[in-house]
């Protein structure tokens, strides 16, 4: 046990690091990874299962008795992060119908499990990041798909009612499964729990391989427009983490509140967006997906970090 919790810790703190390695060895060797570019979306629904799995009775019922912050972080969300979404899609990309797309799905998902990992770690409120993505994940089914329709549908076509029942499918499902799985199965998965976060992670990398080296012959065809993708992503990113922090400030709210909301409405699922990308749009329109899961989760360390440090 103490082996697994070692192995956990390491790859828990070298996250980023872990992305950004793994990102470059499946844009150098594609071809060795193709056996697992068929399960992006099972290792989307395994995190999912995980996090359903991890949630607590007490953790909801504490968040639920003082629901406005989660409100307001969920507010934030879909209020921020896509009104800068789509100002830097058509800033950046107006005419590049297929990688504006790409940006835009980056921005409409629910928040990524990364923003419950650097909550955690910045000292906040993990309780309510839980709960944020929680509420996320149950609308986005119905935002998400009416979003892109309303955005993305103006530039390529795009089928609304297949990504509501494919976010159904690899969201919602697995979601409640894991509830359902720790209601019936308390003293397993109780055993389970403390390692679901680092499966959480390896999921994710399956998820990474897969997608990075389905999508590198769109990166090498299009690696003149990488260097302005990786700028669009940065801005989406890190703008709507600005500002999620900076209107939380405004609301006076306490400050492990405020750590678990700056990551919230900054951090998007960009792995459910560059699997939807792919099977929606192309492999061209997931790679700001991929850039911005590698961006995000950098740029999410970074500001874990300082919060860490500014609490002690």
């Amino acid at each position: 046990m103490r082996i697994l919790s070692a192995i956990a810790a390491f790859i828990s703190r070298y996250l980023p690091l872990w992305i950004i390695g793994l990102s470059v060895v499946a844009y150098l060797i594609p071809t060795f990874f193709r056996p697992v570019q068929g399960l992006t979306e099972l290792s989307l629904g395994a995190i999912f299962l995980f996090m359903g799995m991890s949630l607590s009775t007490e953790q909801i019922k504490s968040v639920i008795k003082k629901p406005k912050y989660a409100l307001i972080g969920v507010l934030f969300k879909w209020t921020i992060m896509v009104s800068v979404t789509l100002a830097i899609a058509y800033l950046f990309f107006r005419d590049n119908s297929e990688i504006a797309s790409g940006i835009i799905l980056a921005g409409v998902v629910p928040s990524g499990t990364s923003a419950n990992i650097y909550t955690f770690i910045g000292g906040g409120e993990v309780a309510l990041s839980i709960t944020m993505a929680t509420l996320d994940t149950v609308i986005s089914p119905f935002l998400t798909p009416g979003l892109v329709q309303a955005s993305v549908g103006k530039l390529v076509p795009v089928d609304g009612l297949a990504i509501f029942i494919n976010i159904i499918w690899v969201v919602f499902i697995p979601l409640f499964a894991g509830l359902f799985l720790q209601w019936q199965l308390p003293k397993q998965i109780r055993l389970i729990k403390p390692y679901t976060s680092v499966m959480s992670q390896l999921a994710l990398f399956i998820v990474v391989l897969a997608v990075i080296s389905k999508a590198q012959p769109a990166l090498v065809e299009n690696i003149r427009l990488l260097p302005l993708i990786f700028i669009a992503v940065i801005l989406q990113v890190s703008i709507p983490m600005f500002l999620g922090y900076y209107f939380a400030k405004l609301f006076k709210i306490s400050q492990a509140n405020i750590v678990a909301i700056t990551f919230h409405t900054g951090i998007c699922n960009t792995a459910l967006a560059s699997t939807l990308a792919v099977e929606h749009f192309s492999s061209l329109a997931a790679v700001p997906a991929v850039a911005n899961m590698v961006v995000n989760l950098t740029i999410g360390a970074i500001v874990a970090k300082l919060f860490e440090r500014k609490r002690n």
